[in-house]
């Protein structure tokens, strides 16, 4: 990997690399990866804070990036910014 402090997840264990990862002291962690890796992560409780684009556009279909067990997960918007096309960023913080 050429990017200073970071580390692939291994594939067969990412749920336990990422809460080891989280139990070390100092680290913010950002995960990039795949719709499913994302699903996967939240629906492990292991998501502190979702960074959403939302596009001046709608498609009726897609990609579902959130867990379908049914369960409530509250969210506090800390930040947004409009990009000069339109497209609306947002950070937002789980609740716990």
């Amino acid at each position: 990997m050429t990017w200073d402090n970071s580390t692939v997840l291994p594939a067969d264990d990412i749920v336990g690399a990422l809460r080891e990862l989280k139990a070390r002291p100092g680290n913010d962690l950002q995960v990039m990866g795949s719709t499913s890796v994302a699903r996967l992560l939240a629906e492990h409780d292991l998501v502190d804070e979702y960074q959403l684009m939302i596009e001046p556009i709608v498609l009726g279909g897609g990609k579902r990036r959130f867990p379908d067990d049914g369960g409530a997960r509250t969210l506090e918007l800390v930040r947004s910014t409009v990009a000069s096309t339109g497209v609306i960023i947002c950070a937002y913080r789980v609740v716990r």
